[in-house]
């Protein structure tokens, strides 16, 4: 079995904790993610206006075994494309444990502790 490796996007880590700093958050709550998580259509418009090296700012993981012009490469969204989502956060972090993607769980992990400190 070939197992997809997931590594850490440091660009959207670094991206993610400047939003935080910056207040551009929405301190929602963990369920809220299905609704809130940029549909198919929002991120290829998305992409359109703003090219693959700002639409992969939100997406804290990346698998380079996929074209860095795929939409498939980016894992892990962290927000809407203009704010980080509490609860894109939870959701991200708690697949990355579920998937052993260890050094994407830490960052995550940081990330949340940055937004708990604002709530």
């Amino acid at each position: 079995m070939n197992l997809v490796v997931v590594k850490l996007n440091a660009r959207a880590f670094d991206h993610a904790k400047k939003l935080v700093k910056e207040r551009q958050v929405v301190l929602d709550d963990r369920d809220e993610w299905s609704e809130h998580r940029p549909s198919a259509e929002e991120e290829n418009r998305y992409l359109e206006q703003h090219g693959f090296a700002e639409y992969r700012k939100w997406y804290l993981g990346e698998d380079d075994e996929q074209n860095e012009e795929n939409k498939g490469r980016y894992k892990f969204p962290y927000g809407d494309f203009e704010k980080v989502h509490r609860c894109g956060v939870l959701s991200a972090e708690s697949r990355a444990g579920q998937y052993k993607h260890t050094d994407i769980e830490v960052a995550v992990a940081h990330v949340h502790g940055m937004l708990e400190e604002l709530s």
